[in-house]
C-alpha cells in the first residue's frame, strides 16, 4: 500500500483522548502506531469474511514485527454478525486464545465489525482496549469514532450496546480503493449526512468524489472525522442533545433497514431513504428551501442511492420498528430537522401523523 504523510485528527475526551489518522498505507503501520499506547502483547483481531482475505495477513504481519502476539477471529460479513450469539462466541474465542484482562482488540473491517469487535471489547473481562481499522466509508467517516458499540436484537438495531471509546483509529483510505462500487457509494449517504448537519462548504469535496473517485479522499475523510469527533467531545454520551444531531435521517433510516431484513438493504442505502424523508419534514416543520431539501437528493441520487421506498416494505412494519427506537424518550418523539443547509437541531414537535405521511411520501 502507498503511505503518506497521515493527517491526524485529535478526539479530545481528556483521560480517554485518543487520535484518528487519515491516509493510505497506514495498515502497514499498525505495530509502530501502537507502541506509544502503552498495550500489553496479547491481542486478536476481529475481522470478517471479506476483509479477513483481503487485509487479515497484513494486520498480523504488522503487529508480529512490533512484538505482538496476535490471532485472527473470523466471522461471516454481514449484518448478521451483530448479534449477542457472535460476541458470546468471540468472548469465548479470545479465551481459548488466552486472552486475559490484559489483552486488546483490533477491530479490521466495516461498520458491522467495529461495532461488534468495540462491543466485545467493552464487556470482555468488564472491559479491554481496542483500535478501529475501518475500511469502508461508512466506518471511515462515522462509527469508528465516537465510542458507541453494540449489536442487534430481533427487535432493533444497536439496542444492546455499550459507550467505549477506542485507543486509536486508523483510517487506511487505500482500503477504500477494494470496495465494489456499490458499498463505496452508500457510504456517502454517511457523508452527505454531515454536509446538511454541520458542514455545508463539504459539498464540493463530496462532488469531486463523482468526477474521479480517488479525489481528495484522505482530506474528505478527515473532515468528516473531525464533524464526528467534535460532536462526540460536546455530547459524549447523549445527555445535552448535540450528539442526537448524527442521527438526521438515521429514524427513519433505521426503520426502513430493519423493516427490510438487515443485509437486505445497504445501511447507506437505507438512510439514503431516511434523508429525503427528514430533509421533507424540515421543510413541513423547520422552514428549510425545497431548494436545500433538492439539493440533499440530489446528490443522493448521483451516488446511485435510493430516493424511493421500494414496495415490498410496508409503512406498518417500518412504523413497528420506530416505536422501539431509542431516540423516542418516554414515548417522546425526538426528530432531527434542519434549518438550513449546515444547521441542524433536535425538534419534538413532529407528529408521528407526520412521520407516517413522509414514509408514505417516499414511495413516490
Amino acid at each position: 500500500m502507498a503511505t503518506t504523510t497521515p493527517i491526524i485528527v485529535e478526539v479530545p475526551l481528556g483521560d480517554r483522548a485518543y487520535q484518528a489518522h487519515v491516509g493510505p498505507g497506514l495498515l502497514d503501520q499498525l505495530g509502530e502506531k501502537l507502541a506509544p499506547l502503552g498495550l500489553r502483547m496479547r491481542c486478536v483481531v476481529i475481522t470478517d469474511s471479506t476483509v479477513g482475505p483481503l487485509y487479515g495477513e497484513c494486520a498480523l504481519a504488522s503487529l508480529e514485527a512490533a512484538g505482538y502476539k496476535a490471532s485472527l477471529l473470523t466471522v461471516p460479513a454481514g449484518e448478521a454478525s451483530k448479534s449477542m450469539a457472535q460476541a458470546e462466541t468471540l468472548c469465548r474465542q479470545m479465551i481459548e486464545h488466552g486472552c486475559d484482562r490484559h489483552a486488546f482488540v483490533v477491530a479490521l473491517g466495516g461498520g458491522v465489525i467495529g461495532d461488534l469487535a468495540g462491543f466485545v471489547a467493552g464487556i470482555f473481562y468488564r472491559g479491554v482496549p481496542y483500535v478501529q481499522i475501518p475500511t469502508t466509508i461508512v466506518s471511515q467517516v462515522d462509527s469508528s469514532v465516537g465510542g458507541k458499540t453494540g449489536v442487534n436484537a430481533p427487535e432493533g438495531k444497536n439496542l444492546i450496546g455499550v459507550f467505549h471509546q477506542p485507543r486509536l483509529v486508523l483510517a487506511d483510505t487505500e482500503a477504500l480503493h477494494s470496495l465494489p462500487e456499490r458499498e463505496f457509494r452508500e457510504g456517502f449517504a454517511e457523508v452527505i449526512k454531515h454536509a446538511a448537519i454541520r458542514d455545508a462548504e463539504m459539498v464540493p469535496m463530496i462532488e469531486a468524489v463523482l468526477k474521479d473517485r480517488k479525489a481528495n479522499l484522505p482530506e474528505l475523510m478527515a473532515r468528516n472525522i473531525a464533524i464526528k469527533a467534535k460532536v462526540v467531545v460536546e455530547d459524549e454520551h447523549e445527555t445535552t442533545g448535540t450528539r442526537a444531531l448524527l442521527n438526521f435521517g438515521h429514524t427513519i433510516g433505521h426503520g426502513i433497514e430493519a423493516a427490510a431484513g438487515y443485509g437486505q438493504l445497504l445501511h447507506g442505502e437505507a438512510i439514503s431513504l431516511g434523508l429525503i424523508a427528514a430533509a421533507q419534514l424540515s421543510c413541513d416543520h423547520s422552514g428549510l428551501s425545497e431548494t436545500a431539501s433538492g439539493a440533499i437528493s440530489s446528490l443522493l441520487e448521483a451516488f446511485h442511492l435510493p430516493t424511493t421506498l421500494p414496495e415490498t416494505i410496508t409503512d406498518e412494519t417500518i412504523l413497528g420498528y420506530l416505536a422501539r427506537d431509542k431516540k423516542f424518550e418516554e414515548g417522546q418523539i425526538r426528530f432531527v430537522l434542519l434549518r438550513d443547509l449546515g444547521d441542524a437541531f433536535v425538534s419534538d414537535s413532529v407528529s408521528m401523523d407526520a412521520i407516517k405521511a413522509s414514509i408514505t411520501a417516499l414511495r413516490g
